[in-house]
């Protein structure tokens, strides 16, 4: 685990340009590392409303936690920045981090030869496949191909993989 938090914090210095922002009195604060996510895609990033051990606050108000909050932190403690987790919305993650706005993105988002073209991306720290979810009563409980689920109504969030993969589906 170690080995895998020490490569990915060095990619993402290289990968990610990492421009943090220098505090007035940058002799005696740290700097801080800004980090995107949307906060709405647990377990990987959620929002709360009270402080606990483990989520950090929000720029916008309220606290972010999960598994991606906890990958920030180790890289911000690892780079020895303190940091700042700001709550976007999804489609605002590529265009932030090359205005700058943010340092890096920490999210559940599959490098694609698309999104190459305008941000760099490190080895993932985690790997997931695509999953229709059905209820158990439903007529599509028993589908096993795409073309089974012809005529249903299936919902992915826009900008994602998933919305990009809805079209694949016959008839949907």
């Amino acid at each position: 685990m170690r080995r895998l938090m020490a490569g990915l914090c060095a990619a993402t210095l290289i990968l990610a340009g990492c421009s943090a922002n220098a505090n007035e009195d940058a002799g005696t604060e740290k700097e801080t590392l800004r980090v995107g996510m949307e906060c709405n895609y647990a377990p990987f990033n959620w929002t709360d409303a009270e402080a606990n051990e483990t989520n950090v606050p929000l720029s916008s108000g309220g606290y972010c936690d999960g598994y991606d909050v906890a990958i920030a932190k180790r890289i911000a403690d690892s780079l020895g920045m303190d940091l700042e987790i700001v709550k976007m919305e999804w489609d605002s993650l590529t265009t932030s981090i090359n205005s700058g706005i943010i340092d890096l993105i920490i999210a559940g988002m599959t490098d694609t030869p698309e999104r190459r073209e305008s941000i760099d991306f490190t080895d993932p720290y985690y790997e997931s496949d695509m999953t229709i979810i059905v209820r158990s009563d439903s007529p599509y409980a028993n589908a096993t191909s795409l073309e089974d689920f012809s005529g249903a109504t299936i919902a992915g969030q826009m900008g994602t993989l998933y919305d990009t993969v809805i079209d694949q589906i016959p008839n949907v």
